[in-house]
C-alpha cells in the first residue's frame, strides 16, 4: 500500500445526524489532502443540480415545458432535504423525457407528502429517516406502506422486488405480497441499490372499512 494514492467517496443511503458527521469529519484527517464537505444547498443550488440530474446530456433549453415542472420537483425536493431522494427521481425522469409523465410523477408525490401529513404530522422524508412506515399508496394506486430495508421486520430473502420506476409507470407490476422497492441505483461504483421493503395495507383497510 506503500505509495499508493486513492480517491475515497463517501455516498449516503440517508441524510446524517449531526453527531456522525463530526465522527466522518474526524475521520478526515487520515486523507493527504483536505476533504470537500458539501453544506446545505440554498434552493437555486438545489435547482441546478437537480437539473443537472434529470435532464443529463440533453439541453433543458430544447424542453420548455419540462423545464417548467424540473423548478416545481426542485422546490419539492429541496423542501425534504434529501438527496438521496434527488437522485432518485433525477433518475427516473431522465429515463423518460415526457412531460406528461414528469406531471404525473409530481402531482404523485405531492399527493404522497400531503397523505402522510396528514395521517401522521410529519414529512414523510422525517418518518423514512427514523424508520418510521411511509404510505405510498399514491404511487402503487393500492394502500401500501414502505419502510427502510434495514428496519428491524422479518423479510424473506426471496420476496419479490421492484424498481420505483416500473412501479410508478405501470402499478399493476406491483406483486401481490409484500415485496422489495428498489428505489435507485447509484452511478458511483459497485452500483450499489437502494431500497425499502413495501408492505400491502389491504387487509387493514379491509378490516376498518367493515
Amino acid at each position: 500500500m506503500s505509495g499508493m494514492k486513492m480517491l475515497v467517496v463517501i455516498e449516503f443511503a440517508s441524510d446524517v445526524s449531526d453527531d456522525d458527521w463530526k465522527k466522518i469529519q474526524r475521520l478526515a484527517r487520515f486523507g493527504s489532502v483536505k476533504p470537500i464537505f458539501f453544506s446545505v444547498l440554498s434552493y437555486d443550488e438545489w435547482r441546478y443540480l437537480f437539473k443537472t440530474l434529470a435532464f443529463g446530456s440533453v439541453d433543458p433549453a430544447e424542453h420548455p415545458r419540462l423545464l417548467k415542472i424540473a423548478d416545481e420537483v426542485a422546490r419539492q425536493l429541496h423542501t425534504q432535504g434529501s438527496l438521496f431522494a434527488t437522485n432518485a427521481y433525477a433518475d427516473l425522469l431522465r429515463r423518460n423525457l415526457n412531460a406528461q409523465f414528469w406531471h404525473c410523477l409530481l402531482d404523485k408525490g405531492i399527493r404522497m407528502i400531503k397523505r402522510n401529513i396528514a395521517m401522521y404530522g410529519v414529512h414523510p422524508s422525517m418518518l423514512i429517516e427514523q424508520g418510521h412506515p411511509v404510505d405510498i399508496t399514491d404511487f402503487a394506486m393500492h394502500p401500501l406502506s414502505m419502510i427502510p430495508y434495514t428496519t428491524n421486520v422479518s423479510i424473506k430473502k426471496e420476496s419479490p422486488s421492484v424498481t420505483f420506476g416500473e412501479l410508478l409507470a405501470d402499478p399493476s407490476v406491483r406483486p401481490k405480497e409484500d415485496f422489495i422497492l428498489i428505489s435507485w441505483e447509484s452511478r458511483i461504483p459497485p452500483h450499489n441499490l437502494f431500497s425499502n421493503f413495501v408492505i400491502s395495507r389491504a387487509q387493514d383497510t379491509d378490516e376498518g372499512s367493515a
